[in-house]
């Protein structure tokens, strides 16, 4: 246990508590199983840090802050320590990357029913399964899935501007009072491209190389360890995975061809299907359909995007602008929004009712002419013309 403290001290002691995301403040930490999970990269440590420096100190007593790919884990159970840490009256365990240890959650369930007074807060990946775990947590678990950046979090964690969210229906409302309130602080347009190339991961430091090798890393993690361990991926498929996800980088927005997919990998159309599903999961791409209701899992989807636009860069693909701004969309909107594929008219259509048609500045209407509740999100613009709305604007949303 004294290693767990001296660790924990260090860890706690070591986190910036310069700039906190506003997600502290929507999870409610006081209840009793409480998951953060999210991909690879999008902060969920450092938020659970944080959370635990401003509220507990930097010492360990009634809070223990844990990584379950310890050494210690390795001849110690977590049942163990939640026994020796309740003895010693501690009121509240942060485990992180629970996914690392083989019967997380087995131990849990037993540990939330032998001490009903011990908070457990957990973080985890995006494929975590929560539900079909080895123990169903599902009722008794609040479960949160952190996402990466917004535009609105990026100009304040790298930028130092602060703006409201935005809904949707507020944008759409009155454009014209959002931009005014955005312009009045900043020159948005600039600040956007920047965002595009180099915004989503709360990890850049100025160097662009740099932070394109970390997300580099990141897409290794998740097909090398998280896909075989959640997806059944054969780790002999991995480098097709990899193949999969460049040759996607190159081709997409992709009108999908499972079988000439199926033909590059040399897999079947199944497991291709699955591999899909598994990297949207991963949130790695998003998956787009004409009809999200009627979706089974191994349907072919419509459309692929990679999961946001800084993906593009790190991958070589920077050129693509039209489908980064396509992507940018998919990426703001599908946090809180149903977002299916506009196979008749539009790019894409929202809450099986609102049209958006995405494109340069000198997008015109022609596509969406007459349609109602029908809208363009064109780059290069500060200020909306009518109800065409600037590209930026969809990020002001979380």
């Amino acid at each position: 246990m004294e290693t767990l403290f001296r660790k924990h001290r260090i860890l706690i002691s070591q986190v910036s508590m310069d700039i906190v995301r506003e997600t502290m403040q929507h999870i409610a930490w006081e209840k009793q199983l409480v998951a953060l999970r999210g991909s690879r990269g999008v902060g969920k440590t450092t938020l659970m840090r944080q959370y635990v420096r401003q509220t507990y100190g930097v010492n360990a007593g009634e809070a223990l802050y844990c990584v379950l790919d310890s050494l210690y884990f390795t001849n110690h159970s977590l049942l163990n320590l939640a026994e020796q840490f309740h003895m010693r009256g501690g009121r509240h365990l942060f485990l992180d990357e629970v996914h690392k240890y083989p019967t997380w959650s087995k131990e849990i369930k037993e540990i939330i029913d032998l001490y009903p007074d011990l908070k457990i807060t957990f973080s985890g990946s995006s494929l975590l399964q929560i539900l079909n775990a080895d123990a169903d947590l599902s009722r008794r678990v609040l479960s949160y899935m952190m996402e990466g950046l917004s535009f609105r979090e990026y100009l304040h964690f790298y930028k130092g501007i602060q703006l409201p969210k935005h809904s949707l229906e507020e944008i759409l409302a009155d454009p014209d009072a959002v931009c005014d309130e955005v312009n009045r602080v900043c020159h948005p347009q600039p600040l956007f491209e920047q965002y595009l190339r180099a915004g989503y991961y709360p990890f850049y430091d100025g160097n662009e190389t740099e932070y394109y090798s970390r997300i580099e890393n990141v897409i290794n993690f998740i097909v090398d360890q998280e896909l075989t361990q959640f997806c059944g991926v054969e780790i002999a498929n991995t480098r097709k995975i990899k193949a999969l996800l460049l040759f996607l980088a190159e081709n997409v927005p992709y009108e999908v061809n499972i079988a000439k997919l199926s033909a590059y990998l040399e897999l079947n159309k199944q497991t291709v299907l699955g591999y899909l599903s598994g990297l949207q999961r991963a949130e790695l791409l998003h998956l787009l359909y004409s009809d999200t209701k009627s979706v089974t899992r191994l349907q072919k989807p419509d459309k692929i995007y990679l999961h946001n636009p800084n993906l593009f860069y790190a991958l070589g693909q920077q050129n693509h602008i039209c489908t980064i701004r396509e992507c940018f969309v998919v990426n703001q909107l599908a946090v809180n929004h149903s977002v299916e594929y506009g196979k008749q008219q539009g790019d894409f259509l929202v809450d099986r009712h609102i049209t958006l048609e995405v494109g340069g500045h000198n997008k015109t209407f022609d596509q969406i002419a007459d349609m109602p509740d029908s809208y363009v999100l064109a780059d290069m613009l500060e200020y909306p013309i009518g109800k065409k709305l600037p590209l930026w604007i969809v990020g002001l949303m979380y």
